[in-house]
């Protein structure tokens, strides 16, 4: 028979449309953790935000952690990706690490709602909260790990630098932790306090840089 359409089950996609599915669930649950607060939001209301029962959104997630977690993962991705850039196309470990500084602060500014979400509030789980950068990265699938990922990353660029001859003043895995309080901190600054009238942004961001490559390298 022609003109009727097969009728889904509430919150079932046809085959293929499941991705577009889960996109729609990670968006109305990025807005109500911005809007709301990780703890204040229930899997109920991202469900009524996506217009799904809450048993459909357990189709793609099994709760609200495991939301945040594949939010982080999505975040960090787009940092990853900038991060693959520059190992392929610059060689001088030196340059490498700016690079990775100046990149840091462009996906910072160029996603502040994510931004804002992954570090500027009180919505990592908290069996992320205790290892953070040091979670395992041995299976890259395993939702969480991003940060750690970006950050083992950062170590390897410091790590290469001090091979080539480079003096650190202090361990690679410091130096890289040192390097992302600077930088975190300059990028909240700019998200959190957006009508300060700062002297020159990309001077400060220069600014940063150096100061920080003068404090990790021996002279």
């Amino acid at each position: 028979m022609t003109g009727f359409a097969t009728v889904l089950p509430a919150g079932r996609k046809r085959r293929g449309e499941g991705h577009t599915r889960r996109e729609e669930i990670l968006q109305a649950a990025k807005d109500l953790f911005l809007e709301q607060g990780y703890d204040s939001t229930t899997i109920r209301r991202i469900a009524d935000r996506v217009g799904i029962s809450a048993p459909a959104l357990y189709l793609y997630f099994k709760d609200k952690e495991a939301l945040m977690l594949a939010l982080c993962d999505q975040t960090f991705a787009h940092l990853i990706e900038a991060v693959g850039e520059i190992e392929r196309t610059v060689a001088d470990p030196l340059e490498r690490v700016r690079r990775f500084g100046e990149a840091y602060v462009q996906f910072g500014l160029s996603h502040p709602d994510e931004y804002r979400l992954v570090f500027l509030g009180a919505n990592i789980p908290e069996a992320i909260r205790k290892v953070g950068h040091k979670a395992a990265t041995d299976d890259p699938t395993k939702p969480g790990v991003g940060g750690a990922l970006v950050f083992k990353r950062l170590v390897g660029i410091l790590t290469e630098l001090e091979a080539s001859g480079t003096k650190l003043n202090y361990p690679p895995d410091t130096c890289g932790e040192l390097c992302w309080m600077g930088l975190h901190g300059l990028v909240s600054a700019f998200i959190l306090k957006p009508e300060f009238p700062w002297s020159d942004r990309e001077l400060l961001v220069k600014g940063m840089l150096d100061i920080h490559l003068k404090g990790i390298l021996r002279t």
